[in-house]
């Protein structure tokens, strides 16, 4: 078994071949691999599980490819709403964050919640509040816009018949490496933009899931989907696996598929990647719900699942090569 062992994705849906260019595949590829690179080289260094989870994911945070952070989606009434949930399998320690709108970085803050509050999930206006307090950094909303996403936004009301809000103060047209997004969805419906998650599994044999998001285009009425729900979107257990997901959070959050495979594990004795398929190929599928997993058990098996088409993906592990993928047809 490898010493140390880093699963990470960045988002499933409609990802096919046809839809990216040359230029969005190489960059979703290269994002990919460098922040499972940026991972192993906190495990590599001897460094927690916890650790190498939040590194990678405050990378995934900055990266306007990805929904999380700066290219986080916009709700109806155009804001920026963040979501975010770490675990520690050893201790289960845990902390969750929804609905934040000036933290740079959630997971951060979910990682604050976990160690210095005596709580495990805050939300809105209180979760921000602990974040200032707390000394982590703050950004204004301008920060998390991206042009792309805003457009995408647009295009969604429009379909849903809704208003389309005023843009945010200060937000920049300028375009960069935002303009590499890719619209997870055919065109004429309502698209939807994949979360972004690592799993890890330390030198100790110790585990640890993290999961961060902006939630669906378009979404009303302070909806919080899976990412943020410990057992649904994240969870991790020294005696399974750790789990991150990524897809239609309503069908996740009925199914507890986070813990709902770390069960089969631990109570069926599944092999991790015979789990991780029972709950997404079968239970999930069956219940008309979309999305993938990635998991890493306390020996270092590594594995991920999806039903979709693609899901940005990347996977590495002492002595092992880096595995990227994004398309069903990929390694």
């Amino acid at each position: 078994m490898p010493n140390w062992a880093l699963v990470a994705h960045g988002g499933a849906g409609v990802i096919e071949r046809a839809h990216l260019t040359p230029e969005q595949d190489g960059a979703y590829r290269e994002a990919m691999g460098r922040v499972v690179e940026a991972g192993g080289a906190v495990l590599k260094a001897g460094g927690a599980a916890l650790d190498a989870v939040e590194a990678g994911i405050r990378i995934l945070e900055d990266d306007p490819l990805f929904n999380a952070g700066r290219g986080a989606v916009f709700t109806a009434e155009g804001k920026t709403e963040l979501d975010a949930a770490v675990m520690d399998g050893k201790s289960l320690g845990a902390g969750a964050v929804a609905g934040v709108t000036r933290t740079r970085h959630p997971v951060s803050l979910a990682r604050a919640v976990m160690a210095r509050s005596p709580h495990v999930f805050l939300i809105g206006a209180g979760a921000d509040a602990f974040s200032a307090a707390q000394g982590l950094e703050q950004a204004e909303p301008a920060w998390f816009f991206t042009e792309r996403r805003w457009r995408a936004l647009q295009k969604d009301l429009t379909t849903l018949g809704l208003p389309i809000p005023p843009r945010p103060e200060g937000a920049s047209e300028a375009a960069g490496r935002a303009a590499l997004a890719h619209d997870e969805g055919p065109t004429g419906t309502v698209r939807k933009f994949g979360t972004v998650g690592l799993v890890a599994r330390d030198a100790n044999g110790d585990v640890a899931a993290g999961t961060s998001t902006g939630g669906t285009t378009a979404k009303r009425w302070g909806r919080v989907g899976d990412s943020p729900l410990i057992g649904a979107g994240t969870y991790a257990d020294n005696r399974s696996c750790a789990v991150s997901a990524t897809g239609t959070g309503e069908y996740f959050i009925r199914l507890a598929v986070a813990h709902r495979i770390c069960a089969l594990v631990e109570f069926k004795g599944l092999p991790l990647q015979a789990a991780l398929d029972q709950v997404i190929q079968h239970e999930l599928t069956a219940l008309g719900g979309d999305g993938g997993v990635i998991a890493v058990d306390p020996q270092g098996h590594m594995a991920w699942s999806f039903n979709t088409s693609g899901m940005y993906r990347a996977r590495l592990a002492d002595g092992e090569p880096l595995q990227v993928g994004i398309y069903k047809d990929d390694p």
